[in-house]
């Protein structure tokens, strides 16, 4: 009774009203009160600030310095195997497999459309028909920096609005196309695999979702899905293992690929931690 009421009071609350409230305090500088919550974070969510560069609360001016922490050089090695496609987030899986009759599985009972994911672009989600999906949930506690799993070019990034949901494992067990239906920036990338969809899913009092080549994409004042083409410009290359973007608190990512590209770990199963950096995927095709 008391999970239901939890879902239930997400439909009643302001989402996008009071995670931009909290968006405001966590990108401003308070001086011993941000040192403070910093502090009480740490301990509420066991956060690991062994692996952090900064593991001193007051070194970070804002919340959001230290949500987006860089961490200790050489405490996420990069798997090198060439065949093989690296972890892009610290998290836990939520879904992962085959892409079925053009739908994801979102929990048990719960899927939905590869073409609502990516902004409603039906000639966009035909290129990953029959293809394969992996869900990430990034806890209150885990690293949120993300990061490229295969060397990629930057083909186009899309932003849809929506709904701030929750992403926590509750309630992708009741909300129905809720990461299709929340708030999230899609990046789509050409790699040697053919094409991959990075969909970063914004989330209640996510206070930003940012990427490395436009800054903040989230929160936005557009109301309307919002497209930037890179085809006639330099190109943006990210390799392997580095970082693509960040989440300012929260949230969840989709990896979208194509069919017959990609085959994930076994060890990629619901619940399993995953480690940025560790094994994947490994290549089928090229």
């Amino acid at each position: 009774m008391l999970d239901k009421l939890k879902v239930i009071a997400q439909y009643c609350f302001p989402q996008h009203g009071l995670s931009r409230l909290i968006g405001l305090f966590a990108a401003g500088a308070h001086g011993k009160v941000t040192t403070n919550v910093i502090t009480w974070f740490i301990k509420r969510y066991n956060v690991n600030m062994d692996e952090a560069k900064h593991s001193d609360p007051g070194h970070f001016q804002t919340f959001n310095d230290f949500f987006t922490r860089e961490l200790k050089e050489g405490v996420r090695p990069i798997n090198t195997d060439d065949n093989m496609l690296c972890q892009p987030v610290d998290g836990a899986v939520s879904q992962a497999g085959p892409i079925t009759q053009g739908r994801i599985v979102q929990a048990k009972g719960h899927d939905y459309s590869v073409c609502e994911l990516l902004g409603g672009d039906r000639q966009l989600a035909n290129k990953f028909e029959e293809g394969d999906f992996a869900t990430v949930y990034l806890s209150p506690r885990d690293y949120h920096r993300i990061h490229m799993p295969i060397t990629g070019t930057l083909k186009e990034m899309i932003f849809a609005p929506g709904d701030l949901f929750s992403v926590n494992p509750l309630t992708a067990q009741n909300v129905p196309n809720l990461f299709a239906r929340n708030e999230r920036a899609i990046a789509i990338f050409d790699t040697e695999v053919g094409p991959f969809a990075m969909v970063l899913v914004g989330a209640t009092i996510v206070a930003s979702i940012e990427t490395i080549w436009h800054g903040t994409v989230a929160p936005s004042k557009n109301k309307e899905i919002v497209r930037w083409t890179y085809e006639n410009q330099a190109p943006i290359v990210i390799e392997k293992g580095a970082e693509m973007g960040r989440f300012k608190l929260g949230s969840t990512i989709v990896a979208v690929f194509a069919k017959d590209a990609i085959e994930f770990v076994d060890e990629l199963q619901p619940t399993t931690p995953t480690i940025m950096g560790e094994a994947f995927a490994r290549i089928k095709a090229k």
